[in-house]
């Protein structure tokens, strides 16, 4: 997938036209891939559930192991790509897929959407003069003199920072009152499925809830490295690439993440496309390619030489 292009450089430059037709896609037909995956991530968190009480610990501990990093993965490949480019023309299937991720992510889909339109508007900006970022998740939002926060700080407090549920409610609710609603329906049903869960093995859930903490600890890994040493004021250099194949095919192409925030709408299938247009710009502007995928990037010698620190301790961390 990481060589995957559905046009060459000078007839992919609209990602966004939709599929003409009656295709159930609304981009291409390249979303079976993802939106499949959607839902055999969510048939193995129910057939783990059902298979529950013949598991063995250590089966059980491999399981939540496995629960863990899929969240990491999903968040930054699958759910990712669906908040840019929806699979499906069909409302009502979109509408499902929302649900399906938000059970599996233990985040309500139209939340995270939320969250991470507010991270492109800022692309992991520096803060300003009221020491506030655009960016809610932005490196930089903790660091000291435009620096940014060291990697294991922010990888392990950045999910303690989130506003709650309730409060990214309200802030979709001031100018989308409808898309509100829609987030909370996700969110209370989720906790239902999950109240439902633990009243028939409550152990489950248990043993689930620190994997799901590493889980989001995960993607928050990746977006670090994603964005560590990159010019969020440099749209060609807002986001730091790697071509790594296996990560790119994994992933989706959240490898070119350099390419996707200089032009977020491009369908993840025509990445490597972009690419070749964007090389000149990159050039000038200086965009930090990495060789490692994003969840070791701090293998790479580079990545030491990009000052960071921490703000004192606070109330907010």
């Amino acid at each position: 997938m990481g060589r995957i292009s559905t046009g060459s450089p000078s007839d992919a430059s609209d990602a966004t036209i939709k599929r003409k037709g009656r295709s159930v896609f609304r981009y291409t037909g390249w979303d079976l891939i993802p939106a499949l995956l959607v839902y055999v991530h969510l048939g193995l968190i129910l057939a783990f559930f059902l298979a529950w009480p013949a598991l063995s610990w250590p089966e059980r501990i491999a399981g939540a192991c496995l629960y863990g990093l899929a969240i990491g993965w999903n968040l930054d490949s699958v759910s990712h790509n669906f908040i840019h480019n929806p699979f499906f023309r069909s409302p009502f299937l979109n509408r499902i897929t929302e649900f399906a991720l938000t059970f599996e992510l233990g985040t309500p889909q139209t939340m995270y959407r939320f969250v991470h339109m507010r991270h492109h508007a800022g692309n992991s900006d520096r803060p300003g003069p009221d020491g506030e970022t655009v960016d809610p998740i932005s490196i930089y939002r903790y660091g000291v003199e435009g620096k940014a926060e060291p990697m294991l700080s922010y990888v392990f407090l950045q999910f303690w920072r989130d506003d709650g549920p309730f409060e990214v409610a309200r802030r979709i609710r001031a100018k989308r009152p409808d898309e509100a609603r829609r987030a909370l329906q996700e969110f209370w049903a989720m906790v239902a499925l999950y109240v439902a869960m633990a009243a028939i093995h409550w152990q489950f859930v248990l043993l689930l809830a620190p994997f799901y903490y590493l889980g989001q600890c995960f993607s928050m890994l990746i977006a670090y490295h994603e964005h560590l040493g990159a010019d969020p004021k440099a749209p060609p250099a807002m986001g730091v690439s790697t071509y790594a194949p296996l990560y790119n095919l994994i992933f989706l192409n959240n490898g070119y993440h350099a390419e996707h925030h200089h032009q977020p709408k491009w369908h993840w299938s025509r990445m490597e496309a972009l690419r070749r247009q964007s090389l000149a710009a990159q050039a000038e502007a200086g965009t930090r390619i990495i060789r490692h995928a994003h969840m070791f990037g701090f293998l790479e010698a580079s990545s030491a030489e990009v000052p960071t620190a921490r703000r004192p301790s606070s109330a907010r961390f």
